[in-house]
């Protein structure tokens, strides 16, 4: 393990999760599901248009003014995190955010998490703009944060040892770049989840639709968290 890492503070870790997750994911969650269910009960398709117009991230958007587009020109590169297309994206991205945000957030705690989710969000939108400047294109679901959530995951979740225990995984020492790429099981889990996140760029899903995914931002996402990790992990903050 990296000698030089810093040691991570626990502090946070005194009072039990709730059903064995984080508080923090806990909350997000219900947040998520709440959203989803006033969106698909109580608004009509109009307002629910006029939501999604407003909260859905839009390369497009950014093509214009600030003065032209107003408050989701700013807005919108996080809000477009707490929307889903359908019940079933809200599941997969459920799973997985209780799965990898869990062992993230019982590391680093509620507020780190939270700056975290709002800052992977932007970054996961950038990415996906850079690549489809100016298009008409609607973004909306937590895939990009749960995919930086998998990136930083990889920072500490898997060492050397090749042990993984999920409830003690928050405790492992961080591992620097060069462990990292020396460690196989790490190498493994990157091939294989960069290689199912480009799929949809070469035209095809598991759903069998066309770019109906945005694997731009699930890249974005992961890079930041896999790049930045060291930032958020120093106990100094």
């Amino acid at each position: 393990m990296n000698s030089n890492s810093d040691p991570v503070s626990f502090e946070e870790q005194k009072d039990p999760p709730i059903f064995n997750l984080p508080g923090i994911i806990l909350f997000s969650l219900v947040v998520l599901l709440a959203i989803h269910v006033v969106r698909e009960t109580f608004l009509s398709e109009q307002l629910d248009l006029e939501l999604l117009v407003n909260t859905a991230f839009i390369p497009q958007r950014y093509v214009l003014s600030i003065t032209e587009m107003g408050v989701p020109y700013v807005t919108s590169a996080f809000t477009y995190s707490l929307l889903h297309g359908g019940y079933s994206h809200l599941i997969v991205n459920g799973l997985w955010l209780a799965a990898f945000g869990s062992i993230v957030a019982r590391r680093w705690g509620t507020i780190r998490f939270c700056v975290f989710w709002v800052l992977s969000a932007i970054a996961s939108a950038a990415f996906f703009a850079a690549l489809n400047w100016g298009e008409v294109t609607l973004v909306i679901g937590a895939s990009g944060v749960v995919s930086a959530l998998m990136g930083a995951a990889t920072r500490f979740a898997f060492p050397l040892s090749g042990r993984f225990i999920r409830d003690k995984a928050h405790f492992l020492p961080r591992q620097s770049f060069l462990e990292i790429f020396q460690n196989k099981t790490v190498l493994i889990y990157l091939a294989v989840w960069f290689g199912i996140s480009l799929i949809p760029a070469f035209g095809a899903n598991l759903t069998g639709s066309v770019n109906s995914v945005a694997w731009e931002a699930h890249i974005g996402g992961f890079l930041f968290g896999f790049l930045l990790f060291d930032i958020f992990d120093n106990k100094n903050w």
